[in-house]
């Protein structure tokens, strides 16, 4: 008998296999499981083999991250990061320390704020410009939908009064028309593309960052959900390509292809040309990215009835549809004859409505493909549409730690959808209900790449630290804890392409976090307490606390 090179033992293992959903002992050779069971794998060991006394820790398949932008999150935590924190005289002290200690800097970029710190979501340039008079600043807000910028960034762009808005974005104007400093969406580019572009050096390094940042938390594998460029940002796929060709990268990795809003059909030879150029080693491009909406807390997000105003009237905006309906349909129909997979940004019920019809035109041209489209956020869903994911294969990629009550959600959100849309909000418990399949992200740098952050709220709706202190937010939409982690490890897997990923069984691959707890059997309000010990990648140990 043949013996192993790493074995697990000492210690509870969540398979994540159905057939024997616990385990004590784990074995691996090479970059694959071999073994997986009690007392009988520790006939493996042998005089070379590692072995791992987990001393009553959880062993469980590691993380997989479904929709993150990791590139553009490691370039930013070299940035003027505001994301630690809602207080306007913290983002002042950060600001003016950050710009103190680089004024070699051309522009002070960065970002990260929230829009709950601020009346209405909108900071204003004046504040910008008490801190950096000088120089021009742009800071894109947490959910990277809008930027905050200074007088001189607006200066240096020929934004005005004057200036109009771009299809697919919005200027904040003051009541004489005068920007405010806050451009949403679209609006974005018109001053991100003047600054200067990072080289493929930062990009790469920024890469490196976020690998040991996501390792840290157990994640071994993701799906980046935006390769191209966007909103005045480099590519970040020369990163991948440079990791992937020296090895460097640990993780495996999906790329989303950047579907360009403002072009149609005749960029998809040029997806085409991509996924072939740029998919090697760790790195595959295989999905393409398509942006049908925006965020509710800028009223962008596409509804099917009109927004409410401050008074619970119907305004006349229903929010914004970047990709024509009729087009998208045979846009995701073209696209799935190509055996791609198709990754929708889909956050109001619209969007969720037009991707699910984009998908239904698919499989009505093409049959069923096995292309895994899925749609991520998900933050408004008409019940009529709950039961259509399973029907369609369509995976729902939920992002839990935004499942919760907190100032963006209850002054931001919930007063201008109305009780009626606000009890639609991340339907998770609906969807497994019916039918679908759950996979899971973090959408990092928007929100916390943690997944044991992610796991707390998808259980107890609730953000950590919080719980039994503060209302639980649609407790019927709450996951089990087996559910929920599915969904971040064999969900996930499974949109990336990994089948032989997500579980730990014999002949899978060897991608395994040691918890530092067992938090199927402890408390769940304690589950964002837990901490990752140690992460494996193809049985090479990537992470050690």
């Amino acid at each position: 008998m043949s013996t192993a090179d790493l074995v697990f033992t000492g210690g509870p293992v969540f398979t994540g296999d159905p057939a024997r959903t616990r385990a004590g002992s784990l074995a691996v050779t090479g970059d694959r499981i071999t073994a997986v069971g009690h007392d009988e794998v520790r006939e493996l060991i042998g005089p070379r083999t590692e072995v791992v006394d987990l001393h009553g820790k959880l062993l469980i398949p590691g993380f997989q991250d479904a929709h993150i932008h990791a590139v553009y999150g490691g370039v930013e935590l070299a940035e003027c990061d505001l994301s630690g924190t809602t207080g306007v005289d913290e983002y002042r002290a950060i600001i003016a320390e950050f710009a103190a200690a680089h004024p070699d800097h051309e522009w002070i970029t960065g970002g990260g704020w929230s829009l709950e710190s601020f009346e209405g979501g909108l900071p204003t340039r004046q504040l910008l410009d008490s801190l950096v008079p000088d120089r021009p600043v742009c800071l894109v807000n947490r959910d990277h939908h809008g930027s905050w910028v200074n007088s001189r960034a607006l200066e240096l762009a020929g934004i005005t009064a004057g200036t109009p808005d771009p299809v697919d974005g919005r200027i904040e104007r003051d009541a004489d028309g005068v920007p405010t400093g806050v451009l949403q969406e679209g609006a974005s580019a018109l001053v991100s593309r003047l600054i200067p572009p990072s080289t493929t050096a930062d990009r790469i390094a920024g890469l490196l960052r976020a690998q040991a940042l996501l390792h840290s938390l157990g994640v071994t594998g993701w799906q980046d959900a935006l390769l191209g460029e966007f909103s005045g940002k480099p590519d970040p796929s020369d990163a991948y390509v440079a990791t992937a060709q020296d090895g460097t990268l640990t993780a495996r990795v999906t790329g989303a292809l950047w579907w360009d809003r403002l072009r149609g059909a005749e960029q998809i030879p040029e997806l085409v040309a991509q996924r072939e150029k740029l998919s090697r080693g760790r790195f595959r491009a295989g999905s393409v990215k398509i942006m049908q909406d925006g965020i509710a807390e800028n009223f962008t997000a596409a509804l099917t009835s009109p927004y409410l105003d401050g008074c619970g009237c119907p305004t006349a905006n229903t929010g914004m549809s970047f990709v024509d309906p009729e087009a998208l349909r045979g846009h995701v129909t073209a696209l799935d004859a190509l055996d791609f997979q198709v990754h929708f940004h889909a956050l109001g019920d619209r969007a969720v409505r037009e991707a699910l019809d984009a998908i239904e035109a698919a499989v009505a041209a093409n049959g069923r493909r096995g292309n895994r489209h899925h749609l991520a956020h998900l933050q408004v869903v008409h019940p009529d549409d709950l039961v259509r994911f399973a029907r369609l294969g369509a995976l729902a990629n939920i992002q839990p730690l935004w499942a919760a009550h907190e100032p963006q959600m209850d002054e931001l959100t919930i007063p201008f959808l109305g009780p009626e849309r606000a009890a639609w909000q991340y339907p998770f418990g609906d969807l497994v209900r019916a039918g679908a399949t759950l996979v899971a992200g973090s959408d990092w740098p928007v929100s916390s790449p943690d997944p044991l952050a992610g796991l707390h709220v998808a259980v107890n709706r609730v953000e950590p630290g919080r719980a039994g202190d503060g209302p639980v937010f649609l407790p019927e939409q709450r996951l089990d804890l087996t559910t929920a982690l599915a969904a971040y490890t064999a969900g996930s897997a499974h949109v990336n392409g990994h089948d032989d990923a997500g579980s730990l069984r014999a002949g899978h691959l060897a991608d395994l976090v040691v918890l530092d707890r067992d938090i199927l059997t402890g408390p769940a309000e304690e589950i964002g307490a837990a901490r990752v010990e140690q992460t494996f990648v193809g049985g090479a140990r990537v992470y050690a606390r």
